[in-house]
């Protein structure tokens, strides 16, 4: 009797949905370790299948990555399509709606669901345009409740509050905190509410811009080619920063970089070390001196603020690089913020009654990525940046 081939075996094996089951480990596997780290043979392990079958569905690991990509942002469309058509004498019930459905998706696709805010950058130009449409119509259609149930908002308060509503339900998928579902839902409502009804606070024309950090030759060598790494893998990525470059940058020559780091991969960690010793260090330095919880959360936010706004490439290469620091390196800095989360929650769950430190852990994580989302949308305009950061992260936090 004839044998039968391996590929005859597998295409009467095939299930329907194995174009849906290879985005979906696509989405997880770019999610995980960055489009750079993965490639078509990473996925097609996950999936179960050769890479040669990948090339069936897709044309090649771009044309996965941007399926995935524009995929979540399709998603995240459909679930709030009906706010179009939504009665504006129901408001606050399509409010919660829309808040609970991207919760519940958020939780879903907490292994994939950051892959778009993180790794969205490597889309081709055309395609980040679409990508940058599908989110601006999504925050669009949030704020048609929102402005029934506060008509005297300008478009642009609106913008930044659902702005930040959005990114508080996307914190969701920067961590592995844990929550039954049922506290999730009504941590995110409460937050997204009291983010919703909040006044943003107005800033004084007289009031003083941060100080940006200046980092020249009389800071030394070491902390010039940190700068300059930072300042460049934040333009470029870290795939596309070579020691060249940042040696270049300073004017050294690549074997003085290496005087100080073995590895590129050593200047990103150490990038990831200060960054998470520097908000460590801040909390001691607050609640060493703080009269009670509320003024340390207050102390704590203040730290933070200052910090992020000082080196807004910090805090970002923080949550967009994680996939590229050295595997040997990322227990310790996951650790350190750990430990820096749990110091938080402490304070923001004796400070808000009725706030477990569960769910007090959700909410000092959304208050993290506000530190990033909201710092880039007002990426010129440091003083009201400064001002309106603390003020919704205060709201994250005490309500």
């Amino acid at each position: 009797m004839a044998s039968v081939s391996p590929v005859s075996s597998e295409r009467r094996t095939r299930p329907k949905d194995r174009k849906e089951q290879i985005a979906r480990a696509s989405a997880e596997a770019f999610s995980e370790l960055g489009y750079h780290g993965v490639s078509m043979e990473d996925i097609a392990r996950r999936v179960g299948v050769t890479a040669a079958s990948l090339y069936r569905h897709y044309a090649g690991k771009y044309d996965l990555f941007r399926a995935a990509v524009l995929g979540m942002g399709e998603h995240l469309l459909e679930l709030t399509a009906y706010l179009e058509d939504a009665p504006e004498e129901a408001a606050a019930q399509n409010w919660d709606l829309a808040v609970a459905s991207l919760t519940d998706s958020a939780l879903k696709n907490r292994a994939s669901g950051g892959m778009y805010r993180w790794e969205g950058r490597f889309l081709e130009p055309e395609h980040q345009q679409v990508l940058d449409g599908q989110m601006a119509l999504v925050n669009k259609r949030l704020q048609k409740p929102m402005s029934a149930l506060r008509p005297n908002l300008t478009c642009k308060q609106r913008t930044i509050l659902t702005s930040a509503v959005l990114s508080v339900i996307g914190s969701i998928t920067d961590h592995h905190a844990r929550l039954s579902t049922e506290r999730v839902q009504a941590t995110m409502n409460r937050i997204a509410r009291d983010i919703r009804d909040t006044d943003l606070p107005t800033v004084a024309a007289t009031e003083a811009a941060p100080r940006r950090r200046v980092v020249g030759a009389a800071a030394g060598e070491y902390e010039q080619i940190l700068h300059a790494a930072l300042v460049l893998i934040n333009e470029r990525g870290y795939r596309d920063t070579g020691v060249d470059d940042i040696a270049s940058a300073v004017d050294m020559s690549p074997p003085t970089i290496y005087r100080f780091f073995h590895s590129k991969g050593a200047i990103l960690t150490a990038l990831f070390l200060r960054g998470a010793d520097r908000v460590s260090g801040d909390a001691v330095d607050v609640l060493s001196v703080a009269a009670g919880p509320r003024e340390a959360v207050t102390g704590l936010v203040d730290a933070y603020v200052q910090r992020s706004i000082a080196s807004r490439e910090l805090a970002y290469v923080y949550y967009a690089e994680r996939p590229n620091v050295p595997a040997e390196d990322r227990a310790v800095i996951h650790n350190i913020q750990r430990a820096t989360v749990e110091a938080w929650s402490s304070q923001v769950a004796a400070a808000r009654p009725g706030c477990t430190p569960d769910e007090a852990r959700f909410a000092v994580h959304a208050a993290f990525a506000l530190a990033v989302d909201m710092g880039r949308l007002f990426d010129d305009d440091p003083v009201r940046a400064r001002a309106i950061l603390r003020h919704l992260m205060l709201t994250v936090l005490l309500g």
